[in-house]
């Protein structure tokens, strides 16, 4: 098939038979039996908000059995899990960044951010009304990407970019910056910054690099002891790490390169990235007359055991967003858009058989963390590893061309 390029940072529709109009697609005003991206009468329409790794996923598995939607707020792609040894290596970048449209290759994607959903339509920031048969939400968490590849190539060619914080690390200008830095600041000890301050420790040994943490120990979100090895890692690395420290977020600034922690201790560093915790991607449903009663305390949204969102019949939900009780990984989410794909292919088939939906079930995970280019250290069930062996299986690649093959692009020889 041609390949095609958006012509505008907006509406990329790669079907010859749906409208050329880059603003509308052929049903954006209309409901139900339209034309659908494969010509197609009966198929229907499924719109996915959120175009992360579940929603991606989903979306190229359903794309030939559908009038697929994808609703994101950037037109790229990126592997989750590649952002931040982007920062510190742009080749990684450069395999880990792509155009929806490269692996949607029938269906239409609208650059833009939901604001609203009815029984029958999501309404997108830019006023846009697309009607839905079925609709998944699968908004994740919040980031603030730049909205066009362009403005990414931009970003990299500057030299002097702003502060990034964890959501923005795969900005290729930041890797600019870590150049020319001496010294590094990161907040927040989680997965991100452990893994950030571990990449800058491993590509860049002569920087300063400095981790504070307001937690007693780093990765409080699994096993202490997969936390002791990664500071022991790290302090191996000549990584200062200082504990149960914070720094102002809100007072935060680079026009001194002095920082301020909690305890009173200065902090000298050329830049900083805020590596904490975003907040879940579904504000936006909580003014929503259809969906605001779906969501939990925490911000999540109800699914019942077929990720149908609870009281229901045709709107899913996959990935962070979600409440299932186990851990937001990445590769759960690839889990939750397969199940998700044969549940909408079995409910619009056409057959008057009874349905039967297939269940999620949640699992056990194994959680890895990588610790430079070669480590890491994973909390197995019944254990807790570190070393040169789980870094085979997480840090070689970061799983990027797994990805890769997974979304169908490894025929593009070119990312960026």
């Amino acid at each position: 098939m041609e390949e095609d390029r958006p012509l505008e940072c907006g509406v990329t529709i790669r079907s010859s038979s749906v409208s050329s109009d880059p603003g509308v697609s052929n049903r954006d005003l209309g409901h139900g039996g339209g034309s659908g991206c494969g010509g197609n009468a009966t198929w229907n329409r499924v719109v996915i908000v959120g175009g992360g790794i579940a929603g991606s996923l989903l979306a190229k598995s359903i794309q030939f059995h559908a009038d697929v939607v994808l609703i994101d707020q950037k037109e790229y792609f990126e592997i989750p899990w590649a952002t931040l040894r982007s920062t510190v290596e742009q080749p990684v970048a450069e395999k880990a960044i792509f155009y929806h449209t490269d692996y949607l290759v029938n269906g239409t994607v609208i650059t833009s951010s939901a604001v609203d959903v009815t029984e029958t339509e999501v309404i997108t920031a830019d006023g846009r009304h697309v009607t839905y048969d079925y609709l998944v939400i699968a908004t994740g968490h919040t980031a603030s990407s730049p909205r066009c590849k362009r403005d990414m190539i931009e970003k990299h060619a500057s030299l002097f970019p702003t502060p990034c914080s964890s959501h923005q690390l795969a900005s290729i200008s930041a890797n600019a910056k870590m150049r020319t830095s001496s010294s590094v600041l990161i907040i927040g000890g989680g997965p991100a910054g452990v893994e950030l301050a571990s990449d800058i420790a491993s590509v860049y040994p002569e920087k300063k690099v400095t981790l504070v943490h307001s937690g007693s120990r780093l990765l409080g979100f699994i096993g202490r002891k997969a936390g002791n090895k990664a500071l022991e890692w790290l302090r191996s690395k000549n990584v200062d790490v200082l504990l149960e420290q914070s720094i102002d977020l809100d007072t935060i600034s680079e026009a001194d390169g002095i920082y301020m922690t909690s305890a009173g201790e200065a902090i000298a560093a050329d830049c900083y990235y805020v590596c904490v915790n975003r907040p879940l991607g579904s504000s936006w449903l909580k003014k929503s007359m259809v969906l605001k009663d779906s969501l939990d305390i925490y911000g999540q949204l109800k699914v019942d055991g077929h990720l149908r969102v609870k009281g229901r019949n045709n709107i899913f939900a996959i990935g962070d967003i979600v409440d299932v009780p186990e851990r937001k990984q990445g590769m759960l989410a690839q889990r939750h858009a397969m199940v998700v794909a044969k549940n909408l292919k079995q409910l619009m088939k056409v057959s008057n058989k009874e349905i039967k939906l297939s269940k999620y079930r949640p699992s056990i995970s194994i959680t890895m963390v990588s610790l430079g280019k070669k480590d890491a250290v994973a909390e197995l069930p019944f254990t807790t590893m570190s070393g040169f062996l789980p870094g085979l299986i997480k840090t070689r690649e970061l799983f990027l061309r797994r990805t890769r093959k997974l979304l169908g692009v490894d025929h593009h020889s070119g990312f960026l």
